[in-house]
């Protein structure tokens, strides 16, 4: 299959281009296999991420006939008679061929805090759970930092401090989990014009999911939690603003 992929070197080339390379393939070659056949055996200076090649760790994210995809899960079969055009993720600076900078979103997502806030009044670690407390939030702990959602959304391209789908839905990930104590913490970062309110709930995020977390309804659930805590210390102001 002729198979054209993006190449661009930011530090030399004017532009990006397009190459093309015949790729043999089978019923059973994925996308990753062919750039891997074209790094093994055509093109050693080829540029492209991948690790674990079953759709766990996220790394293989390319754009496919400008479609956002893993590259692991898609089959060469399903893009046949061809060509088959893979680019880098869209919304996000290349830095060689089909590697793009993961700084800021890796940014982004330390913002708000994925890890678990203990109660701060408590003198022992009280992390036990039941099956149905950990249901609240097991369908957004299946994130895997792909960024398909962030090539996905229109939101991105347009503001750049936009904190992203997958950002926003870690925290709500932890903000419902029974034993984190930090919602007070990532309300104020989520409750921003950059935060939640730059989404506009086109919903491209949650269809570009390869583990249906659906980020989408995420985002809304926030905005909801961040609207009722804004409402509560309206309505009910702490102590201290009365003195």
């Amino acid at each position: 299959m002729r198979v054209q992929v993006q190449r661009y070197r930011p530090d030399v080339d004017d532009a990006p281009r397009l190459v093309e390379y015949e790729v043999p393939w089978g019923q059973d070659t994925s996308v990753l296999d062919a750039l891997t056949y074209i790094k093994d055996h055509l093109d050693p200076t080829l540029a492209f991420r991948w690790s674990c090649r079953m759709a766990i760790c996220g790394s293989c994210g390319f754009m496919l006939n400008g479609v956002p995809q893993l590259g692991c899960e898609q089959f060469v079969r399903d893009y046949a008679p061809g060509p088959l055009r893979i680019e880098p993720l869209e919304n996000m600076a290349v830095e060689r061929d089909l590697v793009v900078d993961l700084e800021p979103f890796m940014s982004a997502l330390t913002s708000v805090k994925p890890w678990l806030i203990p109660d701060p009044e408590l003198t022992e670690p009280a992390n036990r759970q039941t099956p149905e407390q950990m249901v609240a939030y097991h369908d957004y702990a299946m994130c895997i930092n792909c960024l398909l959602c962030y090539a996905a959304c229109p939101q991105v391209s347009i503001a750049a401090d936009f904190l992203g789908p997958a950002a926003v839905t870690a925290a709500v990930r932890y903000n419902r989990d029974s034993r984190d104590h930090g919602s007070d913490q990532r309300l104020p970062l989520l409750d921003r014009e950059d935060g939640l309110w730059s989404c506009t709930f086109v919903g491209a995020c949650s269809t570009a999911c390869p583990k249906g977390v659906d980020p989408a309804a995420a985002i809304q659930q926030a905005k909801a939690a961040t609207a009722a805590s804004w409402a509560a210390e309206f309505i009910l102001p702490r102590r201290g603003a009365l003195r």
